[in-house]
């Protein structure tokens, strides 16, 4: 499949799971084009054509961990713009999938990360080994269970994410916060959002909701689902 002119594997053969989330497309672009909103870049002048990708913690390209990654389209477009990729799932069989995104556009999966494991868990590792990131996504299922952390919802337990991400997001840097949650409506999501950052004693600099795209209609009988917000957070 072709979007915003990047190519990505799809399968039928995986009931909903077809590859690729087409609700998510404009916010994959703005990976892409680095690109948010207005007076909303996405990455400082740095991250353009840079030579091969720096070591962790030595500077250069800039670094952005996918949490949830599924078959790694943000990562995709976020490499494909010149950033340095972890892609983080519980999956194994997706990460693949997602390495083989990366080998359709030309991109050398060896040069990124791809880390298989429960997202807490790995978040509280990256966070002791002192690893820190220029924006990090977070659009984790509406429900999941995992051996680690037992279940997780949504509407309950998305601010516990939020709160294990933040050690590893730089200041200034950009967080990507997004959920499916249908019963749970936009003010709530962003209230809850914003409650977590100023509890971990840090300021939203900048913020831009994103409401579901206009080609997934909305109804009284099927209301909005889909909720993301950028923040770029100090």
């Amino acid at each position: 499949m072709l979007e915003n002119g990047l190519r990505y594997e799809m399968s039928f053969n995986e009931g909903y799971s077809v590859g690729l989330f087409l609700d998510q497309r404009d916010n994959r672009r703005r990976f892409l084009t680095g690109h948010i909103a207005s007076d909303f870049p996405f990455f400082t002048a740095e991250i353009g054509n840079r030579p091969a990708a720096p070591k962790p913690g030595e500077g250069g390209k800039s670094e952005i961990l996918n949490c949830f990654a599924y078959t790694c389209g943000f990562s995709v477009c976020a490499a494909k713009g010149g950033a340095r990729t972890t892609s983080l799932d519980l999956s194994k069989k997706y990460l693949e999938w997602g390495k083989r995104n990366f080998a359709l556009n030309g991109l050398d999966p060896a040069a990124h990360d791809f880390i298989y494991g429960d997202a807490f868990d790995w978040l509280r590792r990256l966070a002791k080994k002192g690893r820190v990131f220029d924006a990090i996504v977070l659009d984790p299922p509406t429900f999941s269970q995992s051996k680690e952390n037992g279940t997780f919802r949504a509407e309950k337990d998305y601010g516990k994410l939020v709160t294990a991400a933040l050690p590893v997001l730089k200041p200034g840097g950009v967080l990507l916060a997004s959920t499916n949650a249908a019963d749970w409506p936009p003010e709530d999501f962003l209230a809850d959002v914003a409650a977590v950052v100023h509890a971990a004693k840090r300021k939203i600099l900048q913020r831009h909701y994103v409401p579901q795209p206009p080609d997934f209609p909305i109804s009284r009988a099927e209301p909005a689902y889909l909720k993301t917000v950028w923040m770029k957070i100090k």
